[in-house]
């Protein structure tokens, strides 16, 4: 059963990256968001209630089940609502599916991480838990637009670390990686389309 579930999780992965490089052609190839970023904001307006409402909800799965690349949807709530609504749902959205993450690795421990991780890259970041610094580097993570943060949050749930302790990290330091992620890839494209 539990080798059924770690394939099954393996090819939903597989098949949502398809998915994303699918959906990221369509919306350079008829959106054409390269030279247009608003035209996106615009395909969805007068869905804005619904569309609001579905972006939050893929924004907590994508972090629940971490198998959809998570940057690809930041940037496009950016580019779909804006800067400050994307931020709200995209910062909301994140908050709510690491917590839930890191409940869930509280409450189902090892065997729920190793649905989406193998055995070596689970003992690579087990290492880390016993160091007295890892709460830093927790932090340091979470506000780093890079970071592994989904395994991360599945690691710590695994800590000693105090689930208030945890939510105060992700309220603080989420910001900083969310903001930094999606400029750097809407503006950083249109700067180096401006030099070509």
């Amino acid at each position: 059963m539990y080798g059924a579930l770690k394939k099954l999780v393996k090819f939903l992965g597989i098949f949502s990256i398809v998915l994303t490089v699918l959906f990221l052609v369509y919306l350079f190839k008829n959106l054409d968001i390269l030279n247009d970023p608003d035209a996106l904001t615009r395909a969805l307006k007068g869905h804005l209630i619904l569309g609001s409402f579905a972006f939050l909800l893929l924004q907590i799965i994508q972090v629940v089940i971490p198998i959809i690349p998570g940057g690809v949807t930041t940037v496009v709530g950016f580019m779909a609502f804006g800067p400050i609504l994307g931020f709200i749902l995209n910062y909301v959205g994140i908050v709510i599916g690491s917590i839930i993450l890191f409940l869930l690795t509280r409450r189902y421990g090892k065997p729920f991480i190793m649905l989406f991780i193998d055995e070596q890259t689970y003992a690579k970041y087990e290492e880390k838990l016993a160091s007295s610094t890892y709460e830093t580097v927790f932090a340091l993570n979470m506000a780093s637009p890079i970071s592994p943060a989904d395994i991360l949050v599945m690691i710590t749930g695994l800590s000693k670390m105090s689930f208030k302790r945890f939510l105060y990290i992700i309220l603080l330091c989420k910001p900083i990686s969310i903001v930094a992620f999606s400029y750097f890839w809407i503006y950083g494209g249109q700067f180096i389309r401006s030099l070509l």
